[in-house]
C-alpha cells in the first residue's frame, strides 16, 4: 500500500531549536527541510576550533540531522542553546554501547567541558536522514535497549516549554491551553479514545524522526539524545505518527509494529503528544494539521 503524501511541516525540531538560539526547551518534531548551512567557516569561533583541537583543520559548513555545523576534518561542531542537555546526553554516549548503530561519540574540550560558548563536539559520522521508516523503529528499540539502565535526568524536572506541556497533556498529566483551529479541536476529539496504559518508563529518544543518519549498509547513526521519561513502544510510536503525518510514511507501519506492547493506546499517546505541540506552536500551518489528520484518520481504526 502506498503512504500519504509527505507533508511539510514548518515546527522547529529539537535540532533546528537548538541551533538557532530559540526555546532551550526542546521542541522535537520532524524537519520540514534542512535548511541552509552555515555562510562559512567563518561562523564558527576560533577560540571553539581551538578548544575541541580542530584550530587549523579546513572547515567545511554542512547540515547534519537538520543542524547547521562545521566539519573540521573528522569533528563535528554544533551550536547548542541548552548547555544541561547537550552536556548530559555527551556524558551518556560516551559510554553507551548499542548493537547495530553507530554512536557519534561526544568530544572533550581541551580543558574538559562538553559544552564551550554554546558548542558541542563529536566524532563526524557518514550518512543523511533517509525514509526508511521500519529501520528506525527497529533503530529506536536496539537504542532503547541500550538506555534501559540510564538513570531518570534531573533536567527532566525543570522542563516547562511547549514539548513537555504537550507531553503531559497526551498522558492526561496536565490540562493545557490549545489552538483550536491548529489542532486543539482535534486532541479533544482524540482523547475521548484514551484508555489506561501500563508500560514501564525509562530514558527514551523522542526526536530520532529526522535524525538519525543512514549510509547504504552502514549500520544507523546517531549524533545525541533527547530524553523523555516514557515507554520504549511510546518512543516508537511517535515514529510512526511522524512517518504518517508528515513523512510519506506506509499504513502498513501501523500493523508491522502492533506486536509492541500497548500498540494501540501507544499510538494514541504520540499522536496526542504531536497534535498537543501542534496546537501550542506558533510555527504550525493548516497543511501540517491535515498530515495529523491523515495519521488520525488511520490510528483511530485500531482503537
Amino acid at each position: 500500500m502506498v503512504g500519504g503524501p509527505a507533508v511539510p511541516c514548518p515546527i522547529v525540531s529539537t535540532a533546528t531549536d537548538r541551533a538557532s538560539g530559540s526555546s532551550s526547551d526542546a521542541v522535537p518534531s520532524p524537519r520540514a527541510s534542512a535548511g541552509p548551512a552555515p555562510d562559512s567557516g567563518a561562523g564558527l569561533p576560533h577560540h571553539v576550533r581551538t578548544a575541541f583541537g580542530v584550530r587549523e583543520a579546513d572547515v567545511r559548513p554542512v547540515v547534519v540531522g537538520g543542524i547547521p555545523s562545521w566539519r573540521c576534518a573528522d569533528v563535528l561542531i554544533r551550536p547548542v542553546t541548552d548547555n544541561a542537555l547537550a552536556a548530559w546526553s555527551a556524558r551518556v554516549l560516551d559510554t553507551l554501547t548499542v548493537d547495530g548503530l553507530r554512536v557519534a561519540r561526544p568530544l572533550r574540550s581541551s580543558d574538559g567541558r562538553w559544552v564551550v560558548a554554546g558548542y558541542s563536539a563529536c566524532e563526524y559520522v557518514s550518512g543523511t536522514p533517509q525514509p526508511r521508516y521500519d529501520e528506525l523503529v527497529a533503530t529506536s528499540l536496539r537504542l532503547h535497549t541500550a538506555t534501559a539502565s540510564v538513570r531518570r535526568p534531573r533536567l527532566l524536572d525543570d522542563r516547562d516549554g511547549l514539548t513537555a506541556r504537550a507531553d503531559a497533556a497526551a498522558w492526561g498529566e496536565r490540562a493545557i491551553t490549545m489552538e483550536p483551529s491548529a489542532g486543539g479541536l482535534l486532541f479533544d476529539d482524540l482523547a475521548r479514545y484514551r484508555r489506561q496504559i501500563r508500560l514501564p518508563a525509562q530514558v527514551v529518544h523522542a526526536d530520532l524522526f529526522g535524525t538519525v543518519l543512514f549510509d547504504g549498509d552502514a549500520p544507523p547513526a546517531i549524533l545525541d539524545l533527547v530524553p523523555f521519561w516514557r515507554p520504549v513502544e511510546w518512543a516508537a510510536a511517535v515514529i510512526v505518527v511522524d512517518a504518517l503525518a508528515w513523512g510519506g510514511g506506509d499504513p502498513a507501519l501501523l500493523g508491522t509494529w502492533a506486536h509492541l506492547d500497548g500498540w494501540p493506546q501507544a499510538l494514541l499517546r504520540a499522536l496526542l503528544f504531536r497534535v498537543a505541540l501542534h496546537a501550542q506552536h506558533p510555527a504550525s500551518t493548516a497543511e501540517s494539521l491535515r498530515g495529523l489528520d491523515y495519521a488520525a484518520d488511520l490510528i483511530v481504526q485500531r482503537l
